[in-house]
This record gives structure tokens, C-alpha cells and sequence, in this order.
């Protein structure tokens, strides 16, 4: 990545608004995205294909599902110019193939093309967000069936994400992170080798999302996304991990996101930065015991006024947790302060002569490096000759502070004793499942599609 004449773009990849299960309209998700300094933002919802700030469509399952939710159906869209909710002129403008929103005087917010989340009406399991390219408009089902649409994509050209893990396999429901994606448990291990699959036969499908709408549902997805490292690594394979604001209300719309390093605020420098892992995870949000309990352990021995009052917050939201964990149900998440600087990467710096990684983190007062899942060192810098024996076949850093976190992507290793690839045995149940679970939801998609006399026919010859 260029650090020098490259600027970082702040990237929602996954929104949602009233055109699916949304609480707010399109107009509203994009001005709560400008409000908060977003250059980028995706519009992802289910089933619903993004085809622009000024004609999206609706699709008959979503305004069924739509109403349902919130009691009414809207197709509100913006226009070509117009007033914003907070009085300000802005304008909808095409410049090189892509889409612009944008307040008098003020910055420009990019559509990210295509945005969809498939797998719409899959029962909450399975689903993957997309971008780039013209595919999931109006495709339902996909019950337990990743490979579908990141199949499809991959075709097609675009990228995809396995979105928000935890909640398909569960392992939001754990209390402890020792529990959660145990390979002795056989649900797990069927899960997790079958991600790994996907990501092995599909490079375009480019990871998953580890944090996402507050950590609660994915607050275990960073050990899945080590526990894949150490499957994929070995095969040169990157696992890149993406924050999202998942967003269906303003509220939670600045809880995650993508700083994306780009050359030009465009779709083809987004998607070449997401390929290519040139982008930070960051996250206002940390819902792990254990991860929170080693960055308080880490501040805790700064010397200083600032680390000392962090530390303390920390330690009373870790007694809230293990309080809540010993009741059986874990609700408090960290969150940074409202009022607190933002996280940011400034620098990164591999030095294969002296083997060595360095960053440079704004508003850190923490850098921890992990290798196989654990912690092996502190500091802004990792000298690997001196942590020899400690990692595997990829290390990673993330830094920490009052402002969220922030997560770089791995760093794959090469060296004399490296891991050997070892076979990935997947096992995908996703295209027996899904014609099965999906049938209810077909057969209401065809009565929806009944003209409404043959559906009122037998009731007229009754009476």
C-alpha cells in the first residue's frame, strides 16, 4: 500500500434500508452515512440488487417482508438534487461510471455498485453479501447454501464476504471463546471446513466479516478467522476480515467499518483494494471477554495518566461481563466513547531483510501481534527472528484504544520448516439442504404471484 499519496476511504460494505428489513428509508441510511464522514457505503439489502440512489427496486418478497416488519411498504429513493432532512442542498451526479452523493460544500460519498446480500429469505443462515457485479436481484432461497452465490459472483467477475459467521454456526450463543468453533465438536468442524472450502476454491469471495453491529452475534469470529489462517495459510491463501455496520437503523450505522487505501475514490480502486487485502477492519465495538481482558492487561502497564483511566474503565466493563457470563447470558459489549479520536493505521512496513513488521497506529495504546490465534508479542514491531517457534504460517496485528480497534490483515510467512499444506476435508450439505428448507418459501412466492382472482375463486363458488 501507498501511505503517501493514497488516501484511506471510509467504507461501509453492508446497509440496509426500508427496500428489505431496513426501520429506514434509502434517503436516510445515505445522509446517517454522510453525516458520519462515510466516503463509501454499500447498500446491501436482501435480495434487493443496488442500482443506484435514485432507482432502486423493490422486489414482491421484500415489500411482503417489508410490511410485515414495519407496517408499511415505501419506495422512497433520492433524486438528482434535492434537500437533505438536515436542510442542506445535495446532489445526485455520475462521474466515471459511478455514482456520487453530495451536500453543498461538502465531501463526496461513492455507491458501491451492485451491493446485495443474498440468500434473502434463507432463515437467517448463509448469507453473503456481494458487490461489483449485476447478480441476487429477486434470487430467494438459498437456505444453508453459501456456495450458490459465491459461485456466481466468482463467475461473474465481482467479490463477496461470508457475512457475520456466528450466527450461522451458532457460536454467538457461547459464553466463552474456548467453546466457541471447538474442532472436537463435530457441528464446528463441519462448519468451519466448510468455509474454508469456499475460500480455497473461490479467491474472489475474499473472507469474512469479524465484527460486525456491535459484536454481540460476532464476538468468537476472530478465533474462526485464525483457526482459517492456519487451514489456509499453508496454501498461500489470505483470509482478509472486513467490519461492518450491518446496519437496519441509524442508530448502529458507525459501529463498524472498512478504511479502504485507494489511489482514487472509485469502484475499481475499491475493488482492487478489497482483492488485494489493502484495507483496515476497524470497529467501535468489542464484545470478547478474553480479547478485552488482554488489551486492559497490555494498558495496564503504560505509564500514564490516560492509560490508568482506560485501564480502570476496561477492568469495570470486564466485571459487568464475567458478572453477566456467570448468570448465563452475556449483554454488556464495549463501546468506544462517542468523544473519543478514531482509531487509524498510518504506516505499514515489512523489511525482509531484517525480518521485521512495523505500524504505525493513530490514537493506539496498544499493538498486539497474533500468530495461530495467540498473542506472541506487543509493540509496534515484530521481529520474527526473535519469536521463531511461536507462529505458524501467517501473523497478524491489531491495535487498540479509547477509539475501537483496528485489524491488519495477515501477513503470510514463508520460511525453511513453514506448515505443510494439508488437505481441506469439506463436507457441503448446503445444496441438499436448501431445495428442502426453501420449499415453503417458494410455494408462498407462487401464491404471491397468483393473480388475486384465483386466489378469491374458491370463496366466490362457495358462496
Amino acid at each position: 500500500m501507498d501511505f503517501g499519496t493514497w488516501r484511506q476511504y471510509k467504507t461501509d460494505l453492508h446497509s440496509h434500508t426500508t427496500f428489505s428489513d431496513g426501520h429506514n428509508t434509502l434517503p436516510e441510511m445515505v445522509e446517517r452515512h454522510y453525516e458520519l464522514g462515510f466516503d463509501m457505503v454499500a447498500v446491501t439489502d436482501h435480495g434487493t440488487t443496488s442500482y443506484g440512489f435514485t432507482q432502486q427496486k423493490h422486489t414482491t418478497v421484500m415489500k411482503l417482508f417489508s410490511l410485515v416488519r414495519n407496517g408499511f411498504i415505501t419506495d422512497e429513493t433520492l433524486d438528482e438534487s434535492g434537500t437533505a432532512a438536515n436542510g442542506a442542498a445535495y446532489t445526485v451526479t455520475q462521474e466515471n461510471g459511478d455514482e456520487f452523493y453530495q451536500q453543498a460544500g461538502g465531501h463526496k460519498l461513492m455507491r458501491v455498485p451492485f451491493g446485495v446480500e443474498n440468500n434473502p429469505t434463507s432463515y437467517n443462515n448463509a448469507h453473503v453479501c456481494s458487490w461489483f457485479v449485476d447478480y441476487g436481484h429477486d434470487i430467494n432461497g438459498g437456505t444453508s447454501n453459501y456456495e450458490r452465490p459465491i459461485k456466481a459472483v466468482d463467475q461473474l467477475g465481482g467479490l463477496s464476504v461470508i457475512n457475520h459467521p456466528g450466527e450461522y454456526t451458532n457460536a454467538r450463543d457461547e459464553l466463552r471463546t474456548a467453546d466457541a468453533y471447538d474442532l472436537n465438536d463435530a457441528i464446528y468442524r463441519y462448519k468451519i471446513n466448510k468455509f474454508a472450502g469456499l475460500l480455497q476454491n473461490y479467491p474472489t469471495c475474499i473472507g469474512i466479516d469479524i465484527n460486525s453491529k456491535g459484536d454481540n452475534r460476532t464476538r468468537f469470529d476472530r478465533k474462526l478467522w485464525d483457526i482459517l489462517l492456519q487451514k489456509l495459510a499453508p496454501h498461500g491463501r489470505a483470509v482478509f476480515a472486513i467490519c461492518t455496520t450491518d446496519a437496519h437503523n441509524l442508530d448502529i450505522v458507525d459501529s463498524g467499518y472498512v478504511m479502504a487505501q485507494l489511489p482514487a475514490q472509485s469502484a475499481a480502486a475499491l475493488q482492487a483494494s478489497l482483492g488485494k487485502g489493502q484495507f483496515f477492519g476497524c470497529s467501535n465495538y468489542c464484545g470478547n471477554v478474553d480479547e478485552l481482558t488482554a488489551y486492559r492487561d497490555e494498558i495496564a502497564q503504560i505509564k500514564s495518566a490516560e492509560a490508568s483511566a482506560f485501564a480502570q474503565t476496561l477492568t469495570e466493563t470486564l466485571e459487568t461481563i464475567q458478572s453477566e457470563i456467570g448468570e448465563g447470558k452475556q449483554h454488556t459489549i464495549w463501546k468506544a466513547a462517542a468523544d473519543a479520536a478514531p482509531m487509524r493505521m498510518q504506516a505499514v512496513t515489512v523489511d525482509e531483510a531484517e525480518d521485521t513488521i512495523s505500524v504505525t497506529a493513530k490514537n493506539a495504546l496498544t499493538v498486539h501481534w497474533i500468530a495461530d490465534g495467540k498473542v506472541i508479542c506487543t509493540g509496534n514491531t515484530i521481529d520474527l527472528d526473535e519469536h521463531s517457534g511461536e507462529f505458524g504460517s501467517y501473523v497478524r496485528c491489531e491495535a487498540f484504544g479509547p477509539g475501537g480497534v483496528v485489524y491488519v490483515q495477515p501477513f503470510l510467512l514463508s520460511y525453511d520448516g513453514a506448515p505443510a499444506a494439508e488437505p481441506i476435508e469439506r463436507v457441503d450439505l448446503g445444496g441438499v439442504v436448501s431445495p428442502i428448507a426453501d420449499a415453503p418459501v417458494y410455494f408462498l412466492i407462487l401464491l404471491l404471484s397468483l393473480p388475486l382472482k384465483y386466489l378469491l375463486f374458491p370463496l366466490v363458488q362457495k358462496s
